[in-house]
């Protein structure tokens, strides 16, 4: 498994940051390779379970994703199974008046798709979206 985490300071209130990354219809706003997203219905842990179409070295990629987790304003945690192995962390703190968001993802990359030559090029790229993605939320947030 290949791990990711990021972590970025917000200057929005925890309930607006986490109000908007409980919808999962939001993601691909700030997910640069995230294409879309559909809820799929409530989750038995709260929030929306959903599928998922993401793009890796130029592939599509369909995968669901289900909430096995969710502490409103303080945590949530999704897995996928189907499309690409994933185990994603939000964590939501108050600081400074605002919200330190951490993200962690810890995944497998589907190498019969992409080959092993294209593993450590995809973890870069990943490690550079993880980013994007927290900039972007911090964008949108206080905007």
């Amino acid at each position: 498994m290949i791990k990711v985490k990021g972590s970025i300071l917000i200057n929005a209130p925890v309930e607006k940051v986490f109000a908007f990354m409980d919808d999962p219809c939001n993601l691909p706003e700030i997910w640069p390779s995230m294409i879309e997203t559909h809820a799929k219905g409530p989750s038995s842990a709260g929030g929306q379970d959903f599928e998922w179409e993401y793009k890796m070295a130029g592939l599509r990629i369909k995968g669901e994703s289900e909430v096995v987790e969710r502490i409103p304003n303080r945590k949530m945690i999704t897995k996928s199974k189907k499309g690409i192995e994933t185990t994603f962390v939000w964590d939501y703190e108050p600081e400074a008046g605002g919200t330190r968001l951490t993200v962690e993802a810890e995944y497998n990359i589907p190498v019969p798709l992409v080959g092993r030559l294209a593993e450590s090029v995809i973890v870069k790229q990943n490690e550079y979206e993880a980013n994007m993605l927290l900039e972007n939320l911090k964008t949108r947030m206080e905007g």
